[in-house]
């Protein structure tokens, strides 16, 4: 027994337990339903029954507003990775053309063929491929390497006793490595090779002479002697000495001329210092002395340059009393000697009186004109203005070549001849006068605006002037000159001929010395001076950052970048 009761027992009491029904016919078909099973039936509308596919869905809008930032952000991931891998990416861009020009480049390099002329060289071929690709490191190295097969080569003529071969490899190995310590080493090598022929015994011995006179600068000076000597000799003890005597002195004279309250002596002897021993220890008190000077005097400096250029705006240009512009602008030189705008405020007042005298020559007034450029003359002398407004009164033509070369050198004025119309020229001074105005447009393309006297463009052209006051195309040149001295200043700052820019620069000053642009030209000079002088830090070559910096205090001495670069030449770095 299994103590459970059957359901259809009826002589037991309580609930009655569910079965599974009959089993034996599972398999078989299925048995119709009673149609009645003792339960009351029904019928369900079908609209009322339940299922999945009676009721419509129900679609809710879905909220996605966060996708438009992920997306902009995913962009912006996306575009700076690209800009930070640009040149990964460009690497992997194949270039048939540089990579043939670096295959060239670094055959040429392995064969020996260093440099030239014929486009085959490898110095030539890597950059090339440079220009084509800035930042290629193949031809980064390449250049590199050809410099330090420069230097190779340089050391290899150097003792082979070569010195123009060794000096014209160390050039190109300077141009491709910027210095370093073999540029050093060979210089110094190369300098002591072309002096052994010069006794230094001798060289220190003249420089002891010229120092016991007291002649320390100039060529034949004792600083530039003991100069010399070490560049033969660099560990010659007997000449460190020397040019620390010759500093020593040097340094005293900047005193004393500090103590007398000349600044441009003072100016003059700190710099020279600074060329000579760079790291002479006075000198960051010399140029901390300057600078309380320098400020002591910028007050009257500006008051006199304010004054001056007040009197020349109310007509009071020269004349007796010291409230003219001359006197100003003058009184404004006597503080500071090279202030490049008292000088532009001469070159106004010169401008000025030629103005006038041109107006007195439109009135025939040939007397006053006269005097009026005799007064510009001794104030711009070589102002390109003043030898026109001259030629233009009728200087008188000379007879013969000799007496117009007289009259240029001496800068003579005009005779007494006031009639301002020339006689006909002959067919002979004709052919004369054309020859000179070639020989004038020459010179002037060729840069030779104010030297060599007597041949430069402004004595040409006065020389043609001389022959023939009137005639335009001398007149046009000579007026021309200060514009096209500025265009070639800007064509040598550019190629970074900086000592062919200071030319220019000061025959600006010469041919139109009240020019407003001088003073931004200076300043661009002086730039260009300061970045050449980092430039020489950075190689190490601190004697000509030096000589640099030197050039650029005397554009702009007041210019900040100038103290720093001063501090750092000073201090070794």
């Amino acid at each position: 027994m299994n103590g459970r009761k059957d359901q259809h027992d009826h002589g037991s009491s309580g609930r009655t337990e569910p079965t599974l029904g009959n089993l034996d016919n599972l398999d078989g078909p299925a048995s119709k339903s009673r149609d009645d099973d003792g339960l009351p039936t029904f019928t369900l509308d079908p609209d009322l029954r339940r299922g999945g596919s009676s009721r419509p869905p129900v679609h809710r809008p879905k909220r996605r507003g966060w996708l438009v930032p992920v997306v902009v952000l995913i962009a912006i991931g996306v575009g700076t990775s690209l800009w930070i891998g640009q040149d990964r990416l460009r690497g992997l861009v194949p270039n048939t053309e540089l990579d043939g020009i670096l295959g060239r480049a670094e055959t040429a390099l392995q064969q020996g063929h260093l440099d030239g002329n014929d486009g085959s060289s490898a110095r030539e071929l890597f950059e090339a491929a440079r220009a084509l690709q800035p930042d290629n490191d193949r031809a980064r190295d390449g250049l590199r390497n050809v410099g330090q097969a420069e230097i190779a080569r340089a050391d290899a003529a150097l003792q082979a006793g070569k010195l123009d071969d060794a000096d014209q490899a160390l050039t190109a190995a300077r141009e491709l490595l910027g210095g370093g310590s073999d540029v050093d080493r060979l210089s110094q090598s190369l300098a002591a090779a072309r002096n052994g022929k010069v006794p230094t015994d001798h060289l220190v011995e003249q420089a002891q002479q010229a120092f016991d006179a007291g002649k320390l600068q100039g060529d034949d000076g004792a600083g530039e002697l003991y100069r010399r000597v070490l560049a033969a000799d660099p560990n010659n003890a007997v000449a460190k000495h020397g040019l620390e005597q010759v500093g020593d002195a040097l340094a005293g004279q900047a005193h004393k001329a500090l103590d007398a309250g000349d600044r441009a002596t003072a100016s003059a002897l700190v710099d020279r210092l600074a060329v000579l021993l760079p790291n002479y220890g006075e000198l960051p008190a010399l140029r901390a002395a300057l600078v309380q000077v320098n400020q002591q005097d910028n007050s009257a400096l500006t008051d006199a340059i304010k004054q001056g250029q007040n009197a020349l705006r109310d007509g009071r240009i020269v004349g007796a009393g010291d409230d003219t512009a001359l006197a100003h602008f003058k009184a404004a030189l006597a503080i500071d000697p090279d202030n490049g705008d008292a000088k532009a405020g001469l070159g106004q007042v010169a401008q000025a009186l030629i103005v006038q005298a041109n107006a007195a020559l439109d009135n025939a007034d040939n007397a006053h004109a006269r005097q009026l450029l005799d007064q510009a003359a001794t104030i711009a002398p070589h102002s390109a203005d003043l030898a026109a407004a001259r030629a233009r009164l009728g200087g008188g033509r000379k007879s013969n070549a000799a007496q117009v070369a007289n009259d240029i050198a001496g800068d003579a004025a005009a005779d007494n001849d006031d009639n301002l119309q020339h006689p006909p020229l002959t067919p002979q001074q004709s052919a004369e006068l054309a020859r000179t105005v070639q020989r004038a447009d020459a010179a002037a393309r060729q840069g030779n605006l104010m030297l060599p006297p007597g041949e430069s463009a402004y004595d040409l052209y006065r020389q043609a002037l001389a022959l023939d006051g009137n005639n335009e195309a001398a007149r046009h040149g000579l007026e021309s000159l200060p514009t096209l001295a500025i265009n070639q200043f800007n064509q040598a700052l550019a190629s970074g001929n900086l000592g062919a820019a200071g030319n220019r620069l000061a025959d600006v000053a010469d041919l139109s010395p009240g020019n407003a642009n001088q003073g931004e030209l200076r300043l661009r000079l002086a730039g260009a001076w300061m970045d050449q002088a980092e430039q020489q830090l950075q190689n190490g070559d601190r004697a000509n950052a030096a000589q640099s910096l030197d050039s650029a205090r005397k554009l702009a001495p007041g210019n900040p970048r100038l103290a720093t670069l001063m501090a750092r030449l000073q201090s070794g770095g």
